[in-house]
């Protein structure tokens, strides 16, 4: 008998469908999620590495503002849209196999990204990134789920927690440090160069340690839904790239109506895997797997934990480089100590008292909306902060891990082993779309509050700052009444 989360908000002894094997005692499973979340943590990194280079790109490129956003989202966009179709093939072909051929192509394309001698091929190669990473990062989850038991699953799913968000900020620090570092004289370009000998290695040891069968017959007999996956990469796009350009291009009417056509696209996608499930087909997302218990209200905590970590990013890397005027090794070594405290809560937290387990989520997000309000009024006055400012961004990284390691554990901990493609697929998008959504209507309400204040410099800069960690703090604060709803349920 092993433990999987029960019905209430702590760990309940509930027979787990999957804990029938006997944990193996070799190091097999160890050297796997070393692979795969090495591997995660690198895709991570090409999300935010870019932001703290883009200046730079700018200028030796001669890109445009659009051409830079594109650079910095076209992965995103890709990646999103691609994420659940890299889900499906996984299932079909086998998950180690997939896994090992989306890492190839994104470590190709790191390389040709690294190359780009112009703005439009730097666009191309990070598309190609992106769509890399869909096909090579739901396959972690799907690994974890199905290589782990018991509480060495739980354990796994803390590990992962943990990795795919340091990974956010760790993108900023190294960013930084490479920009800064203008090694050889290649500016820009290590960002990108450097994730080419990682990804050998981890293509050398991942033949190795990751299996190497196929999918079952059953998984073969699963179609890849390509009516699905045309509806959702639009309802998908639609959405993205207005969200992406609208700032840059003033909010022309047809961002909105790109807006209203991704809703109407939407739910004709809803609508239509609703009817192929019926038929006895096989849908992108089973609808199983949204109707499993607590699924729908982690897909809200979870898009709003990443619009609120991908929001606080965005803003305060413009601020602190343009207000402050810090240097791209400064401005990214300003985001490690809330990667630091973010991975030890996101590694730790299952351990702490029982007691405490029920609240841990409400809690976070209260803490979340605390710090990062409390952010704004340590940098208000356009100085440096100080110690409340460092203690406000420990805070922080208590408050994310909180609210975001828990509530994908517990989420992911009892999906059955042949749902979670499905489930992996299904939230690792609603990550992905949190990041897209907080960058853009954070980042929109930063540089639309700093345009209407109508003077640069450091107190101008940080008067926007304030008014966008209040409404990153009010974000937060929705997803602390989402936890006590549940906790009264």
């Amino acid at each position: 008998m092993t433990t999987t989360p029960g019905p209430g908000p702590g760990l309940a002894p509930v027979p787990s469908p999957a804990a029938s094997k006997t944990p193996t005692t070799d190091n097999r499973p160890r050297a796997l999620l070393a692979t795969v979340l090495a591997a995660q943590f690198m895709a991570l990194l090409d999300v935010f590495i870019v932001n703290v280079a883009a200046p730079t790109i700018g200028s030796d490129l001669h890109a445009s503002g659009a051409d830079l956003q594109l650079v910095v989202a076209g992965y995103a966009i890709t990646y999103s849209v691609l994420l659940i179709t890299g889900a499906r093939l996984g299932d079909r072909l086998g998950h180690g196999r997939v896994h090992l051929a989306g890492l190839a192509l994104f470590t190709a394309a790191s390389f040709a990204c690294g190359l780009a001698g112009g703005a439009g091929q730097l666009i191309v190669f990070r598309l190609v990134q992106g769509a890399g990473s869909a096909v090579m990062i739901p396959q972690v989850l799907s690994l974890i789920q199905r290589t782990f038991t018991g509480e060495a699953r739980l354990k796994a799913f803390g590990a992962y927690s943990a990795v795919i968000a340091v990974g956010s900020a760790a993108g900023q620090v190294l960013g930084g440090v490479l920009v800064d570092a203008d090694l050889f004289g290649t500016g820009w370009r290590p960002v990108f160069l450097v994730n080419v000998p990682v990804g050998l290695v981890l293509l050398a040891v991942g033949r190795r340690v990751l299996p190497g069968r196929g999918a079952t017959p059953r998984e073969r007999g699963r179609g890849l839904d390509l009516p699905g996956l045309v509806l959702l990469g639009a309802a998908v796009s639609l959405f993205s790239v207005p969200l992406v350009l609208g700032q840059e291009e003033d909010w022309p009417l047809w961002s909105w109506l790109s807006l209203a056509a991704s809703a109407v696209a939407f739910g004709l996608f809803c609508g239509y895997e609703s009817r192929l499930a019926r038929r006895g087909g096989a849908p992108l997302i089973a609808p199983r797997v949204l109707r499993h218990p607590g699924m729908g209200l982690a897909v809200l905590r979870i898009m709003a934990v990443m619009a609120v970590n991908g929001g606080f990013l965005f803003a305060l890397t413009l601020h602190v480089q343009g207000g402050l005027g810090y240097s791209p090794l400064r401005a990214g070594l300003t985001f490690a100590p809330t990667a630091v405290v973010f991975g030890v809560v996101g590694l730790t937290w299952r351990n702490w008292p029982a007691a405490w387990q029920r609240g841990l989520t409400p809690a976070g997000f209260a803490l979340t909306a605390l710090s990062v309000a409390g952010v704004g009024l340590a940098l208000r006055g356009g100085d440096h902060g100080g110690v409340p400012l460092y203690v406000a961004y420990a805070g922080l990284g208590v408050g994310l891990a909180l609210a975001f390691s828990p509530t994908l554990t517990r989420a992911l901990a009892t999906v059955r082993p042949e749902d979670a493609a499905d489930a992996s697929g299904l939230l690792a998008t609603v990550t992905q779309l949190g990041q897209i959504v907080g960058v853009a209507a954070f980042g929109t309400l930063f540089l639309n509050r700093l345009e209407s204040l109508g003077v640069s410099g450091a107190y101008t800069s940080a008067e926007a700052l304030l008014a966008c960690t209040f409404a990153l703090a009010g974000t937060a604060a929705v997803g602390a009444v989402s936890g006590l709803v549940l906790r009264r349920r």
